[in-house]
């Protein structure tokens, strides 16, 4: 851990450059497996591999997992792109979201603070949920901490909703100004295409400038 901890502190020497940190927090219970598990981790290889091969983005890009199914993990914290694997993602357990995406805000921030530490501009940090049932723990307080970072402009929300069984009125609630949209199939490849193209964009542009996402994009994988 502290040899990892060394890692980032070097990254942010060695590369200046303004970050886009990115937290995918990432459902992973009982029901997401079979099919829906192995269509989530190919579609996170392929979000990588985007972004591997993106002039801009493989610099400023920084990307985190956490999964929430058995318990609420981080499984990739921040680094740079070069230095990091794609976990094996497992499906198991119930849906403790709350807990997931409350260790997720902990890790943007403390990585925003070592940013600052470190004398490195950022973009506004992104936080993809994705979940297809509904939350088996409290998600009020996680709730109430997004709503306030996203009324300052200090987060912005990608609520994405598997599979019939997902809950949109619970997602919404952690997503004050971006409504939740529920993914196609499993078009997950789809999404993550779109996600890495987004980042392209914005790590283009100059930190603290609005950029216009791909709104067309957005049919090829998700629906209200």
């Amino acid at each position: 851990m502290q040899e990892e901890y060394v890692l980032r502190q070097e990254d942010l020497v060695e590369n200046p450059t303004a970050r886009v940190p990115i937290c995918l927090v990432l459902d992973v219970s009982g029901s997401m497996d079979g099919e829906p598990i192995q269509e989530l981790q190919s579609g996170v290889k392929m979000f990588f591999d985007a972004i591997r091969q993106d002039e801009v983005a493989q610099y400023a890009a920084e990307i985190c997992i956490v999964t929430f199914g058995n318990s609420a993990q981080k499984v990739l914290d921040f680094m740079s792109i070069d230095r990091q694997d794609v976990p094996t993602l497992n499906a198991g357990g119930m849906t403790p979201m709350g807990q997931g995406v409350s260790m997720a805000l902990d890790l943007l921030e403390a990585r925003k603070e070592d940013y600052k530490r470190a004398g490195v501009d950022y973009y506004q940090p992104w936080m993809v949920i994705m979940t297809d049932g509904e939350p088996t723990d409290d998600i009020t307080t996680c709730s109430s901490r997004i709503h306030s970072l996203v009324s300052s402009k200090k987060l912005t929300v990608f609520p994405i909703a598997i599979g019939s069984a997902a809950n949109l009125q619970h997602l919404a609630t952690l997503s004050p100004s971006r409504p939740p949209l529920r993914l196609k199939g499993l078009n997950f490849t789809e999404f993550f295409t779109w996600l890495s193209r987004s980042v392209s964009r914005v790590s283009q542009s100059t930190p603290g400038e609005t950029v216009e996402l791909d709104v067309a994009g957005i049919g090829a994988w998700g629906q209200v």
